[in-house]
């Protein structure tokens, strides 16, 4: 995991696949989670979610982070248009950017 000066972190996470369903997600983690903590305090959306921005391959795109007790971190949504883009399928690792917005 790697901060930008710009406020932007970068890791590598795992793509999966939450229950039955159609949602996809990777998984933020822990140190990076901790940080995003730190810098938006008590000021969390709906359900505690955070709004980005994220950058996998060449998607850019706006969505939140929501927190996750079975986790322990922050789940990152990723998008059906941006997997079929980037071709990421369950299991395939992920380049993930997320810079904080609405702030």
């Amino acid at each position: 995991m790697t901060r930008a000066a710009d406020g932007t972190w970068t890791f590598t996470a795992e793509v999966w696949r939450w229950r039955e369903g159609s949602w996809r997600f990777v998984t933020v983690p822990a140190d990076v989670s901790d940080e995003v903590d730190e810098v938006v305090g008590d000021a969390t959306g709906g359900f505690g979610s955070v709004r980005v921005e994220v950058s996998v391959g060449g998607s850019v795109w706006r969505t939140s982070l929501f927190p996750s007790t079975q986790e322990g971190a922050y789940v990152l949504p990723v998008k059906k248009a941006v997997r079929t883009a980037e071709g990421l399928t369950d299991g395939d690792s992920a380049e993930v950017a997320i810079r904080l917005v609405d702030r």
